[in-house]
């Protein structure tokens, strides 16, 4: 491992002062490495996942990432699913769930940036050492919930627009479910469904799918030689380090 060869190169002359200060020097620079592999890592498969993600059917015809109608609600879609009509609603609802997610993906770039600017030496050498998705967790610690907030706008907005007969697909889950649980007699007959929104829904479906692609990249950069496209992603992931 490079660690391991560096250190070795100056444990040989540590008897004296000179030796074991190049020892740490040399600790420095090989933790500035890292450091510098794993930003360049995560840039590259965050600037992947944001630009993939945000692009027209980015979530929409990826069936790792696609969103679906909140799987609470099941009971209401497997009833109403017969009925052409409602039927149409419920696929534009979902095709809106994925554009609002879409339309939301670029406002992850910058708090993407901030978060792999601010990684330390302590911070990559810990990462390195992690699971083949270590990165994207620290990532995900780092930034979730203000990747919320700056989604969560953006997906209202989408989910406002009209789909059909001037209604939209937040107006049209929330009446749905309404009056679902007023069927219910306050959840007598059949257990009430909390929420009535869906842009919390498409919120956090849409951020686990952006860390979901993230990872993936993060995986290809540490198990495929032919996805470190630099040589310092080669110098800190490759098989000899």
């Amino acid at each position: 491992m490079m660690k391991k060869a560096l250190f070795g190169m100056a444990l040989l002359g540590c008897f004296t002062f000179t030796a074991c200060d190049e020892l740490l020097n040399l600790e420095d620079f090989e933790g500035e490495r890292i450091v510098l592999g794993l930003k360049e890592a995560l840039a590259h498969g965050t600037d992947t996942a944001v630009v993939n993600l945000s692009a027209s059917d980015g979530y929409f015809k990826d069936q790792a990432v696609k969103i679906l109608l909140p799987a609470e609600a099941q009971p209401i879609y497997s009833k109403l699913n017969s009925i052409p009509l409602i039927s149409d609603l419920l696929d534009e609802t979902i095709l809106a769930i994925n554009r609002a997610a879409e339309d939301a993906a670029n406002e992850a770039k910058p708090i993407f940036i901030d978060a792999i600017t601010e990684i330390t030496i302590e911070d990559g050498l810990s990462i390195l050492n992690g699971t083949d998705t270590a990165a994207t967790k620290y990532l995900k610690d780092k930034t979730y919930s203000r990747l919320f907030d700056a989604f969560k706008p953006k997906i209202e907005t989408s989910l406002s627009k009209e789909i059909v007969l001037g209604v939209s697909a937040e107006q049209s889950y929330a009446t749905l479910i309404d009056t679902y649980n007023t069927a219910s007699f306050n959840g007598f007959l059949f257990d009430e469904i909390e929420s009535n929104s869906l842009s919390e829904h498409t919120t956090n479906r849409a951020l686990t799918g952006m860390f979901k692609k993230v990872g993936d990249e993060e995986k290809l950069i540490r198990e495929d030689p032919a996805h470190r496209v630099t040589e310092l992603l080669e110098e800190v992931f490759g098989s000899g380090n």
